[in-house]
């Protein structure tokens, strides 16, 4: 059976060939889909964790118990994972586990571009690289083989393009895994001083074999043309380097890149004319190869940075690209992302943008477009759940120096349950005065729309227990909390005006559904008339100011011949922070 699948979609279907019982991730593009198809097959239990420390937790729960488990993130997810991660990796399994973590170079969603390869190193874990669908599905297999073979968790690094490009794969039939019986082992799975010093000698002992399987594993293979040259690489970089070079070099393809196979690297190396290094993005191949003793071409020729398509390989060798339509490019408009018409976030950030003398911490969400024209209304934006922590340690500093300046954070439902609960903890515990702002979108809205924990819904569809963040708030202490619907701008400067003045900490939560979202049966009930308002401008009163383009609102524009606003019918949702922003009250409800 041949299935056009993604990456993503193929690395679910191989777990789930491979009989997978359990698999948890948080949605983060790229790798966000990973989980969203194993959730589709009823033989797997699948689910939304808060953050990707508690998936790779849950993971490494269910492996110690004898289930097969995998946990996804994407590469900054990673970073938040890494606490468990080096220590299962002494541990290692009872049931097979694999990590996958999806990099993203080039940041097309991302506030970093990180080398997950090189926490393989460090952690000193095997690593797959596939690098099309087809090996995704048999490398996920290979996967929890390896890893009850060497008793160990596997790491696989995906990238953006592997993740979402389509390809054919043959698809097989799910090979039931049994449950392995668990024992109590407290010299394998309490890591204690005593134990984990016993455990880093089996580690080496472990990563000595891997190397050796490393060796003569097909996944590491040399595909001999003209040795006048020779590319070693990994990933997609293997397919874009043969669309550049085709049959006029020789290739080293690297599927396992931890353990690398030394004698095999040295093997192509030694029958090569000019060695190419082609990988995404730091020298973690170059750096090996110059290790052994050779000289490779690898960042004095390719970018260290962004994505190594056929384009850039070519430009680089060649000095060329190839032949293409010319055209202009100063009669091309920049289209800059921009919140959706009737996001409930554009009358918070039109708000806030308007303040002087405060500081915004934003966040890791669609909100981070706060950031952007005309609200400049965000300052930092460093990771998940940063916002609130910052917040904090700016606000004691300008109380350190006097200064009136007010620090106000921002994160949204999804961030919060994430890493902002414990941050919040931090602000009550230690006494600040931020205002912190819960923008309650009701769904995990920048990834695709992903339930969450103040949802009420599993990855399933499944009805759950559904989080209240207001009574969540009060829990840890605050006694300033208000919930305001963020299209009122009157209330919301009001609350904001009133919680600004405190020397207390506060917290605000802005609830009111993404504009995209497919409302369940409770958002019918509670946002009853969401989205069904049309708004017009009454081209007899408008003059023409402008000032309801400091809203930003796609479904906004300026007509430069009639000097009037005017509102596209199709886009607008009816949120009317235009309207409310208009000083003629020139937009008025369609049929007023």
């Amino acid at each position: 059976m041949k299935k056009l699948l993604t990456g993503d979609e193929a690395i679910a279907r191989g777990a789930y060939e491979a009989g997978v019982h359990f698999a948890a991730a948080y949605p983060g593009t790229p790798s966000t889909e990973i989980l969203e198809n194993l959730a589709k097959y009823p033989e797997v239990y699948a689910e939304w964790s808060p953050n990707e420390k508690v998936a790779l937790e849950g993971a490494i729960g269910a492996s110690v118990a004898g289930g097969r488990s995998i946990a996804s993130m994407k590469h900054v997810g990673l970073n938040v994972a890494a606490d468990p991660l080096f220590t299962f990796a002494y541990t290692g399994v009872n049931g097979g586990a694999v990590v996958v973590t999806a990099d993203e170079p080039a940041m097309y969603s991302s506030q970093n571009e990180q080398d997950n390869r090189n926490y393989a190193k460090a952690a000193k874990l095997p690593m797959l690289e596939p690098a099309d669908s087809q090996e995704c599905l048999d490398m996920a297999k290979l996967a929890f083989e390896i890893s009850e073979s060497f008793d160990t968790p596997v790491l696989m690094r995906l990238t953006t393009r592997v993740c979402h490009a389509k390809s054919l794969v043959q698809c097989g039939q799910r090979q039931e895994a049994p449950v392995r019986d668990y024992h109590r082992q407290m010299d394998k799975y309490v890591c204690v001083p005593a134990v984990s010093r016993k455990l880093r000698v089996k580690v080496a002992e472990r990563m000595a074999k891997l190397a050796e399987y490393s060796e003569k594993t097909p996944l590491n293979f040399a595909q001999y043309n003209d040795l006048q040259a020779g590319v070693i690489t990994s990933g997609d970089c293997y397919f874009y380097a043969q669309e550049v070079f085709g049959d006029t070099v020789s290739y080293l393809k690297l599927g396992m890149t931890n353990p690398l196979p030394a004698n095999l690297i040295r093997e192509f190396c030694q029958k090569v004319g000019k060695i190419y290094v082609i990988e995404e993005n730091d020298p973690y191949l170059e750096d090996a190869v110059r290790q052994l003793g050779f000289d490779p071409i690898g960042q004095a020729l390719f970018p260290y940075t962004g994505e190594l398509t056929p384009e850039v390989i070519r430009k680089a060798v060649f000095g060329q690209a190839l032949p293409s339509i010319e055209y202009d490019q100063s009669k091309v408009v920049g289209r800059p992302p921009t919140l959706c018409a009737g996001c409930p976030h554009r009358g918070f950030f039109y708000e806030i943008g308007r303040r002087k003398d405060i500081m915004v911490c934003g966040d890791i969400g669609c909100y981070a477009l706060g950031s952007a024209k005309p609200f400049n209304a965000i300052d930092t934006t460093i990771c998940m759940g940063a916002s609130i922590s910052m917040g904090h340690g700016a606000q004691k500093i300008f109380k350190l120096g006097d200064k009136p300046t007010k620090v106000v954070s921002v994160l949204g439902d999804s961030t919060f349950f994430h890493t902002g609960i414990n941050s919040l903890i931090n602000v009550a515990y230690n006494q600040s005065s931020t205002v912190n702002i819960i923008l309650d979108n009701r769904i995990t809205g920048m990834t695709g729309h992903q339930e969450n924990p103040g949802s009420g819904y599993t990855v399933k569809g499944e009805p759950t227990n559904l989080i209240d963040i207001e009574t969540l708030v009060k829990a840890l202490g605050f006694r300033h909390v208000r919930t305001v619907d963020p299209n009122d701008l009157d209330t919301l400067k009001k609350t904001l005006d009133e919680f600004l003045d405190l020397d207390e900490p506060s917290v605000i939560i802005t609830r009111w559904p993404c504009a995209l979202k497919k409302f369940s049966q409770e958002d019918k009930a509670e946002f009853t008339d969401a989205f069904s308002q049309k708004y017009t401008v009454d081209t007899d009163t408008c003059i023409g100011c402008r000032i309801c383009m400091r809203a930003g609102c796609p479904a906004l524009s300026f007509d430069q011949q009639a000097k009037k606003a005017k509102v596209d019918k199709v886009q607008c949702l009816g949120c009317g922070v235009c309207a409310q922003i208009c000083p003629k009250q020139a937009i008025i409800k369609e049929g007023k």
